[in-house]
């Protein structure tokens, strides 16, 4: 009875998450015991634990999946953890209308690395970026509150930064092409400055293969004032006899293609 008239309470004020702290605090009973009840709410279906100690409560419309949606808890879970992220790659992608397809996984930029979180269906994926808090977010409303989200120009940065958790550069490349109506020339550059500048030649060079050579005047200009030296499209892939593409400085040693 303590733990369903906490969660009642919660809810009422438009809370759905908690720490095992908190839970004891409000039963008024033993840890044993509230540890026991918050026990019988997850076998019910009616609490998750998505992180060790962090809970959310799980109302009947996501009994299905097991859990919150990552995008309604991720914000409380950062706040707890007094972490600095944001969701980017292929779940920022989605908020901006460039998804192609539906992530099968929700992507969080953390600035260290963490494991990979599974809650019921719910699959969470972290990826490290050192300078995280510093990277330009804009945010988003979910039925739980607000949800902090790369811009489009980091999202593409990302999206090339990381193309392996991106499912390579194919499909980095057909979200780009999704991607490219929302960039803007002068945020690109500037998310330059925060990044790798190998990020951004093969960023340059794949927003002109899927034809927004519109939007790659800042960076082509940026690269050319940077002079960085020459980096092949995929690192791990042999570049011998490939000439170099100067405005990108880079060496094309593959074919890439996006799927429109």
């Amino acid at each position: 009875m303590h733990g369903q008239k906490f969660i009642f309470e919660l809810m009422a004020v438009g809370r759905y998450s908690f720490t095992t702290e908190q839970a004891i605090s409000a039963f008024g009973v033993s840890v044993v015991a509230a540890r026991a009840a918050l026990r019988r709410l997850r076998q019910k279906g009616e609490l998750a634990m998505p992180y060790k100690g962090f809970y959310v409560i799980v109302p009947p419309e996501f009994r299905n999946i097991g859990c919150l949606p990552a995008s309604h808890f991720i914000p409380d879970l950062m706040n707890h953890l007094k972490e600095s992220y944001y969701a980017g790659l292929l779940s920022a992608a989605e908020y901006s209308g460039a998804a192609h397809q539906r992530p099968q996984v929700f992507q969080v930029v953390v600035g260290r690395n963490k494991p990979e979180m599974i809650c019921g269906k719910v699959r969470v994926q972290f990826i490290a970026r050192k300078n995280v808090e510093r990277i330009p977010t804009q945010d988003f409303k979910t039925p739980r509150g607000y949800l902090k989200v790369s811009t489009p120009a980091a999202t593409a940065f990302d999206l090339v930064g990381y193309a392996h958790h991106a499912a390579g550069l194919d499909h980095v490349a057909t979200v780009l092409s999704e991607l490219a109506e929302k960039l803007n020339g002068e945020e690109l550059r500037q998310v330059a400055d925060l990044s790798p500048i190998a990020w951004a030649q093969r960023l340059g060079y794949l927003l002109d293969v899927v034809g927004a050579q519109d939007k790659t005047e800042s960076l082509a200009e940026y690269i050319a004032r940077k002079k960085p030296v020459t980096v092949p499209l995929i690192r791990a892939q042999s570049f011998r006899g490939i000439s170099c593409l100067k405005r990108w400085r880079i060496w094309v040693n593959a074919k890439v293609e996006a799927e429109v």
